[in-house]
């Protein structure tokens, strides 16, 4: 759907949102040139400025504020109006393919996905998850799936899915007969699920503190390449495991697991759908990107 009607609005709701010029640009698909050209021009009809900028922050201005709160119910309302009215005229079918890694996949299936599906029955989604980073035009995927770090700076990105950090987990039987670590050097007295990458190498548990990030490469008595079967195991007692948190949210909200050192995992970058710049992209993808642009807005 054409956003070109609301497109200063948007703009305005997206920096706001985002704290950010670039962040905001990439949401929206525009170069952050353009976008600061069109909120300077904004600015000078309206008579006020609207953002504080600096080079190190960006902040609304009081009468951006104010914008910011009348505009944005209305701004949600006419983009609900015409996501209805291109619905009418040109309803979503087909098939659009998506690649991502298993854990970003099964983040945002339930909140993104599965509704989408929902609501357009006609869509049919084919979803691929594996390890590797792969080039989606050169393979025929309509979009990819990755951490916002790994997207390629040619590609138009939409943050989706909530926080994200990573989670090293311990079941309370066996933190009864092995002792809690205290820093991440102590977990190398202790029995640790090991990691496999697709690759083949194995993987080095990340951790930072006091914004310096290290790595452990700690030892065990299993090596896995699958989420869930790490957590049968840590489940069965069988050593302590590393996971992304929203892997084991239920598992750790329901006393089966214990988050240790918390401290040393700050949160990750969020993962963003990414897909090139296209134009006359199906009813189907824009309905998807509409959504995705609403739903983590």
């Amino acid at each position: 759907m054409s956003r070109q009607g609301l497109i200063e609005f948007d703009a305005v709701l997206a920096i706001a949102r985002r704290g950010s010029f670039r962040a905001a640009a990439l949401e929206l698909g525009v170069s952050t040139t353009s976008l600061s050209n069109l909120i300077s021009a904004l600015e000078r009809r309206l008579g006020v400025r609207l953002f504080n900028r600096t080079t190190r922050s960006v902040s609304l201005t009081d009468a951006g504020r104010n914008f910011v709160d009348q505009v944005a119910p209305a701004v949600a309302t006419l983009h609900d109006a015409m996501l209805e009215a291109s619905a009418q005229q040109e309803s979503p079918s087909g098939t659009i393919r998506i690649n991502a890694f298993p854990t970003a996949a099964r983040e945002i299936l339930a909140p993104l996905l599965l509704p989408f599906l929902r609501r357009y029955p006609q869509v049919h989604v084919d979803l691929v998850t594996e390890g590797r980073i792969v080039d989606i035009v050169a393979e025929g995927f309509d979009l990819g799936l990755r951490s916002a770090e790994l997207v390629p700076s040619d590609m138009i990105a939409i943050p989706v899915g909530p926080p994200r950090r990573f989670a090293v987990v311990a079941s309370p039987a066996y933190l009864e007969a092995h002792g809690m670590p205290e820093t991440p050097p102590d977990l190398m007295r202790h029995r640790c699920l090991r990691i496999r990458l697709p690759n083949g190498a194995l993987h080095r548990w990340q951790f930072e503190r006091d914004g310096q990030p290290f790595h452990i490469d700690v030892e065990g008595p299993i090596t896995l390449d699958e989420a869930s079967l790490a957590r049968i195991a840590v489940l069965e007692n069988m050593g302590i495991g590393y996971f992304m948190e929203s892997d084991v949210r239920e598992d750790l909200e329901a006393g089966r697991m214990v988050r240790l050192l918390a401290d040393w995992t700050p949160p990750l970058a969020r993962l963003c759908l990414y897909y090139p710049n296209r134009r006359n992209a199906s009813a189907a993808f824009r309905a998807l990107i509409e959504m995705a642009r609403r739903s983590f807005g």
